[in-house]
């Protein structure tokens, strides 16, 4: 037990690795959880730290051992299967993660977030604090990132300012959870033609399938996002299904209800930017990943989710 003690002693909300992995294999080795890359010459191996990981998302001809699945699995590390370059996740475009099995998650979220749930006035208004906590995001990371306002990513814009302002006055007016995915699916369109200016990428069309980099990219950056999203509500033993925001028979529909709290702050204007400098997948992950770390992103989810559950738990109902 003193070794699982260990391994769990950073909390996930803390975690600093996510790691996407490709043409490797992934062994436990001496204690730790390495993966071994095959060169003409000579193997060479490369540690895991495994304690402060979130998620492992396997691309292209990859395998893991039995062995290191036991140790991520104790470590409370998420692991994922995927397509090359992180995208797609297998299963078509679902969220499935084998997630580690444990008994002893806290059971306060789980119980708060369904003391809610099946009443579908407090199901939108949680949703609906979703989408303000979101916007506040924006403003948040938008005013203090240095690398976005290097690009014209300012929040006192007009236009931006104009997008996010008119978004947070409709969000109280909404009256069913369809009229809200509507109103946020506009707000995100005007903020992909806000990011195509800023970065001149002309005749920019949000299509998962087209091919360009910021498309390309966009997809790759959401699934990170994914990543941390199912890690958060793992860790606080909150199933996937009970969505506020997508649909309720949507397979893990409630990871992209709290991915979309930090995609547009972060994944989406570095997408941009990183096609418009010609980045290559590497380099945007890294840029990705950083950028997570930097903004503290899942502390933001982590949170965000705890006070959606707590407030009802502790209070029997969502104001």
């Amino acid at each position: 037990m003193d070794q699982l003690s260990d391994l769990k002693a950073i909390l996930h909300s803390k975690r600093a690795n996510l790691y996407y992995l490709e043409h490797c294999r992934v062994m436990q080795k001496d204690g730790r959880v390495l993966y071994l890359t095959e060169a003409k010459n000579e193997n060479q191996y490369w540690n895991i730290p495994i304690a402060n990981t979130t998620v492992i998302m396997l691309g292209t001809g990859t395998s893991i051992t039995q062995a290191a699945m036991r140790m991520l699995a104790s470590a409370g590390v998420l692991v994922g299967f995927c397509g090359g370059g992180g995208t797609p996740l297998f299963m078509g475009c679902e969220i499935e993660w084998m997630t580690p099995q444990s008994e002893y998650r806290p059971t306060e979220y789980v119980q708060g977030w369904l003391s809610f749930w099946f009443d579908e006035s407090k199901r939108l208004n949680v949703a609906k604090e979703f989408q303000q906590q979101r916007i506040q995001f924006i403003e948040s990371v938008w005013k203090k990132d240095r690398d976005l306002q290097e690009h014209g990513f300012y929040t006192d814009d007009l236009d931006i300012s104009k997008t996010l302002n008119g978004f947070a006055k409709k969000i109280p007016a909404q009256t069913k959870v369809g009229d809200l995915l509507l109103a946020e699916a506009v707000t995100t369109k005007q903020l992909y033609k806000i990011a195509a200016t800023r970065t001149q990428i002309k005749d920019f069309n949000r299509n998962p399938d087209e091919g360009d980099l910021a498309n390309d990219f966009l997809n790759h950056g959401n699934y990170l996002a994914y990543g941390l999203a199912a890690t958060t509500l793992w860790v606080l033993g909150i199933p996937h299904g009970f969505a506020v925001m997508h649909g309720k028979t949507r397979r893990g529909a409630l990871v992209f209800d709290v991915a979309d709290l930090i995609k547009d702050a972060i994944v989406l204007p570095h997408a941009f930017i990183c096609a418009k400098e010609k980045m290559t997948e590497q380099e945007f992950r890294q840029q990705i990943l950083q950028k997570f770390t930097e903004h503290k992103a899942l502390d933001f989810m982590f949170n965000q989710v705890k006070n959606a559950a707590l407030s009802s738990f502790n209070e029997g109902q969502i104001t």
